[in-house]
């Protein structure tokens, strides 16, 4: 079973505007850059679109990913989890897409993919000669490479994924699925964030049985160069990449840098998780009551203004004194 997505147009500005706000879906947003100079020389081939990213290289290397034929384009662990299936190399982008039109109809041919690059410091003036006609208020991301498959993750922030050239396929499962997706290592991940262990090309149902329940949940954007799909935070997606050039760029927006979520997490595993269970069940009580619960943001309403402290509204002085007080406690062994 597979979810139906949301489909809106390029042009529909409101629409768009709608689906952020919400936040709470993704949504493909059909032909948002097809009038794009980058998508018209995709569309004109291979020579041209690579042709145009080299002519606005600014020289600086970027980050490739190398896979050997045998990953079939996955960039992933090893099998006993030691390591990466990839290398990495330094190279600037006209070398990279130099090397990326050799490699067209080579049998048997490695998997390269530069992702995440700010266009500023690899494709002069790509966000100026491009402009998404929605404000994200940052600079778009690069990602070139030819046939990949990028394992399940999710992003913190809102995402925008806009297709240059080539194929993406995008599948796609709700936060809520977490526990049906085998998460992998959170502090050695492939390329940033945690990943699925299923492969949802070729899931192994034996070994991952819960992901069954996953599936039901899935939705898949099958996108062409001119289309984007918006992902609110959080949301898990699998990437497939077709074609020998293929170029995508996204916009990365809304997550306040002044916010550690996971950081979060970390510390409740760390001195939560392995208490015993009245103990545990004491915890999720004053984690409804401050965090989760309906009343939270007013859980200190009886307290007057000066005497709230780090309970208090949100503002400057108040998360200053948040990250002061878990700095000194835990400096000081929980002791206070």
């Amino acid at each position: 079973m597979t979810d139906t997505l949301e489909e809106i147009s390029g042009s529909d500005r409101a629409a768009i505007a709608r689906a952020i706000a919400a936040a709470d879906r993704p949504v493909i947003v059909r032909g948002i850059a097809a009038n794009w100079p980058a998508v018209a020389a995709a569309g004109a081939g291979d020579e041209a679109i690579a042709g145009y990213l080299a002519a606005r290289d600014n020289g600086k290397p970027l980050t490739v990913l190398v896979g050997p034929p045998e990953t079939g384009g996955r960039h992933f662990y090893t099998d006993d989890m030691r390591s990466v299936n990839f290398r990495s190399e330094k190279m600037p982008m006209t070398a990279l897409v130099e090397r990326l039109l050799a490699l067209r109809g080579t049998a048997d041919a490695p998997s390269l993919y530069a992702g995440s690059t700010p266009t500023p410091e690899s494709v002069a003036n790509f966000a100026a000669e491009n402009p998404l006609p929605v404000d994200t208020g940052v600079d778009p991301r690069i990602w070139v490479g030819n046939a990949s498959r990028i394992a399940p993750h999710y992003d913190m922030a809102a995402n925008i994924a806009v297709v240059v050239a080539g194929c993406r396929r995008f599948t796609l499962f709700p936060p809520g699925q977490i526990s049906n997706l085998y998460v992998g290592p959170v502090e050695r991940t492939i390329a940033g964030q945690p990943t699925s262990m299923v492969d949802p090309d070729h899931p192994d149902h034996a070994r991952y049985p819960l992901y069954a329940e996953a599936e039901r949940h899935k939705m898949v954007a099958e996108l062409v160069p001119g289309d984007a799909i918006y992902m609110p935070p959080m949301w898990w997606h699998h990437v497939r990449s077709e074609g020998a050039l293929n170029v995508l760029v996204n916009y990365w927006f809304g997550q306040r840098q002044d916010r550690f979520p996971f950081a979060a997490l970390m510390l409740a595993m760390h001195s939560i998780r392995e208490l015993p269970d009245s103990e545990r069940e004491a915890w999720r009580t004053w984690f409804d009551h401050y965090v989760f619960g309906e009343g939270a943001t007013h859980a200190v309403d009886h307290l007057p203004p000066h005497a709230q402290g780090v309970l208090g509204p949100p503002s400057p002085q108040r998360d200053r004194m948040i990250i002061d007080y878990v700095v000194g406690f835990c400096r000081s062994g929980g002791s206070g």
